[in-house]
């Protein structure tokens, strides 16, 4: 069962989450955030993961501490879920069209945590009341404690709705296609022996 619970408590947040990554999409995803919670059902949904996400934070003093602790969360239970990685497809990548934007995800399950951002957003973007440079920061977050190795880019686009939901699609696609089982790969994809 390829599946993870996480606990983590700080000061600033206490985060609960559980990961199947051979589920049906399904989600209940509760951060306080609604665009966050958004964006994570769409990439749950997208990557046929389920999960089930209970996130409070300090977000009356900004949202930071909470959306990059989800990220180090859920990076950290798909790390846990891969357990020793045998089988796995390991790369993985989409190009998800919203509208008029267009963005590309390819990721590799590497064990070597790096992320390439090509995202140019206007200074100082908002949804609501949600800072879109914190989306940098949750995939940063994510990379790193996933130990794999990220990179999204946004080929063009004019919505900043439009743009940050085609990456989490993307995303979420992407991871679906890397950590999909291959009976063709015999223990882990890799010439050194191991990840």
């Amino acid at each position: 069962m390829r599946k993870a619970t996480i606990k983590r408590k700080t000061k600033e947040t206490d985060i609960s989450l559980d990961l199947n990554l051979d589920g049906k999409g399904n989600y209940s995803i509760k951060t306080s955030i609604p665009f966050l919670d958004h964006m994570l059902s769409l990439m749950c949904k997208h990557g046929l993961f389920d999960v089930k996400l209970k996130a409070k934070g300090d977000i009356d003093i900004d949202d930071h501490h909470t959306v990059e602790d989800i990220g180090i969360v859920l990076g950290k239970a798909f790390k846990q879920a891969l357990g020793d990685m045998k089988g796995i497809s390991r790369y993985g990548q989409a190009s998800v069209p919203m509208d008029e934007a267009l963005v590309s995800i390819s990721l590799d399950i590497s064990g070597r945590p790096y992320l390439v951002y090509k995202v140019e957003l206007p200074k100082k973007a908002k949804i609501k009341n949600f800072d879109a440079d914190l989306v940098e920061d949750f995939l940063q977050a994510f990379a790193s404690n996933g130990s794999l190795t990220l990179h999204v880019n946004v080929l063009y686009g004019r919505n900043i709705h439009h743009i940050i939901e085609a990456i989490f699609k993307g995303l979420g696609r992407a991871l679906r296609g890397a950590v999909a089982k291959d009976k063709k790969i015999k223990g882990v994809l890799t010439t050194k022996g191991m990840l």
